[in-house]
């Protein structure tokens, strides 16, 4: 397991461990690019162990999000952290060629309909066929979860453990054994 940190919770990168950097936008809390930039300056330090950091995006909106965060990737990868763009509904339609070499990971937001749907699902297939890792977002089930790895998503997150780390982390790692035992139907 790994560690998510954002600007809005004020967490810290824990010591020896994977971390990833979120914005706080699906909050509503983005501090706004420069101190969000200042914020993941601070961080950087724990390069090494980063999986990503996520530019910022509008919910369920690819052409906000991409006019949000074109010119905070570069940025990003400047702090030798791998960007990461958060895929929003409408992205399957935008076939603008600077787009897939802009980031290094693609996190699969948007509304719940959408990241679980074809759309989603195909630009994972291509995210991976343009060597990006993928994330998935809000995973707090088994079905969830199983999607991820359905798509090929070698991270996800969710708020389930927030409720009772103690008493929920044991049904999370029996979900995680649960999609690792699983057996490929062909």
């Amino acid at each position: 397991m790994a560690a998510i940190v954002t600007p809005a919770a004020g967490n810290a990168v824990p010591r020896d461990a994977l971390w990833a950097a979120d914005n706080s936008a699906y909050s509503g809390a983005y501090p706004g690019d420069a101190r969000y930039l200042a914020w993941l300056t601070g961080l950087a330090v724990h390069a090494d162990r980063c999986l990503w950091a996520v530019a910022p995006d509008v919910v369920a909106d690819h052409l906000a999000t991409w006019a949000r965060s074109r010119e905070i990737l570069p940025r990003i990868r400047d702090l030798s952290l791998p960007a990461a763009y958060v895929a929003q509904d409408g992205m399957e339609y935008d076939h603008s060629a600077d787009l897939w070499d802009a980031f290094d990971v693609l996190f699969i937001g948007g509304s719940t309909s959408w990241k679980l749907g074809t759309a989603a699902a195909e630009l994972a297939r291509v995210a991976l066929d343009h060597g990006h890792a993928v994330h998935l977002g809000r995973v707090n089930s088994l079905t969830r979860l199983r999607f991820a790895d359905h798509i090929g998503a070698s991270t996800a997150d969710g708020t389930y453990l927030t409720y009772g780390p103690d008493k929920l982390l044991p049904t999370v790692r029996n979900w995680m054994h649960n999609v690792r035992a699983q057996r490929p139907l062909f």
